[in-house]
C-alpha cells in the first residue's frame, strides 16, 4: 500500500507541486511529533487514526500526490503540533498576504501548544542581546502577573465573594 519515498526526488521539470510541498512539510512534521512512516511502521495508520483521515489519503498526502480535505487541516494540525494556518499557507489554501502584518506564523507556534515561554518568544523573534532579552523577559512576566491579578479580581467580582 506505501508508494516509494519520492519526496528528495526532483520532478520533471525541476519545480515541485504544492502537494509535493504539503507533503514534503507534512513527513518532516509528521516524524518530529514521533510518527514511524517507514512501511509497515505503523506511523501512516497512526496518523490517519488521529486525523481521521483513511490510511490512503494519508499517503497520497504524504506521497505529494494529493492535498487533504479543506476539513481535515485542522485535525492535521492537532496531531502534528502544528499550526494551521502555515499548514493553510503552504498548501496554497489561503495566501501569505492573507494574514495582518507580524501574524504570519511560525509552523511549530500553533495554539495548540502550551504557550511560549518568555524565553521562547525571545528565541522565536531572534532576540540575543543579553540586555535587551533581559527587559523582555522581564517585561512579559510583569504583563503575566498583571493579568492574572486582574483576572482574580475579575473572578472574585462576579461570584461576590470578599
Amino acid at each position: 500500500m506505501d508508494k516509494p519515498n519520492t519526496e528528495d526526488q526532483e520532478p520533471p521539470g525541476g519545480t515541485r507541486t504544492t502537494a509535493q510541498e504539503f507533503g514534503k512539510l507534512i513527513r518532516r512534521l509528521a516524524e518530529e511529533a514521533g510518527y514511524d512512516l517507514a512501511p509497515k511502521a505503523g506511523g501512516r495508520l497512526a496518523l490517519a487514526r488521529d486525523t481521521g483521515m483513511s490510511d490512503s489519503a494519508v499517503n497520497r498526502m504524504i506521497n505529494g500526490v494529493t492535498l487533504p480535505h479543506p476539513n481535515q487541516f485542522h485535525k492535521i494540525a492537532k496531531a502534528l503540533n502544528a499550526d494551521l494556518r502555515a499548514l493553510l499557507e503552504v498548501a496554497g489554501v489561503v495566501p501569505r498576504e492573507a494574514w495582518s502584518e507580524g501574524t504570519v506564523p511560525d509552523v511549530r507556534s500553533g495554539s495548540s501548544q502550551s504557550p511560549l515561554s518568555p524565553e521562547a518568544y525571545a528565541d522565536s523573534w531572534g532576540i540575543t542581546d543579553p540586555v535587551i532579552r533581559q527587559t523582555m523577559v522581564a517585561n512579559i512576566e510583569l504583563a503575566i502577573r498583571l493579568q492574572r491579578a486582574q483576572d482574580t479580581e475579575h473572578s472574585t467580582a462576579i461570584s461576590g465573594a470578599p
